[in-house]
């Protein structure tokens, strides 16, 4: 699933938030940070299901956005540290203090045509935000059978860190649409190459 942001989209293809927050540093060698642009991290927080579609996010700004970077290293080094079975101490650390705190409280209220949706109980707070990143790391990570799913994209230039929850264990890929596709078509351009040596 992507999310358009003009010249930048999201996507939510990972198959976890913290691991949809990790994969928002795909960026081009230089390029600004790309949760600070204005209304990118309010569009990705309403992307990734942390905020209902429609909530206005006027607090949102570059300090959020700085916060949610360093949330995004922190879970990213963890993560990558326990795919490679090596400890990040320090990113534990900081991902179990943000993880302690209240994460947003919600409710169900009527939508103009009579069904329930989803709505959060205040206006959105940046901590209690970050607290839900983080305490979905913390599932993901202390759940053995979620942990032993983590994989790292097989794409050239690709980093992301995905959940593999296809049948066999064998996706090999972060989106079999994006980085599948170009590996496809790199296979074909090498045989057709080939073929006219």
């Amino acid at each position: 699933m992507t999310a358009g942001m003009g010249s930048y989209d999201w996507r939510f293809d990972s198959g976890r938030i913290c691991l949809d927050l990790v994969a928002t540093s795909e960026t081009a060698a230089g390029a600004e940070e790309p949760l600070a642009a204005a209304g990118r991290l309010g569009q990705w927080l309403v992307g990734v299901g942390l905020v209902p579609a429609g909530t206005p996010l006027p607090a949102v700004d570059g300090h959020w956005a700085a916060r949610f970077a360093e949330l995004r290293e922190s879970v990213g080094q963890l993560v990558r540290a326990e795919i490679d079975g090596r400890r990040a101490e320090s990113a534990l650390e900081r991902v179990n203090f943000l993880a302690a705190g209240p994460p947003p409280g919600v409710r169900a209220v009527r939508a103009p045509d009579g069904s329930l949706v989803r709505a959060l109980s205040t206006a959105p707070e940046c901590g209690a935000l970050l607290a839900a990143v983080a305490r979905d790391a913390v599932e993901l990570l202390t759940d053995p059978v979620a942990r032993a799913r983590l994989r790292r994209c097989e794409g050239d230039n690709c980093r992301r860190v995905y959940l593999d929850t296809s049948r066999g264990r064998r996706r090999r890929w972060c989106s079999s649409e994006v980085c599948g596709n170009r590996e496809r078509v790199a296979r074909h351009r090498r045989r057709a190459a080939v073929a006219r040596a």
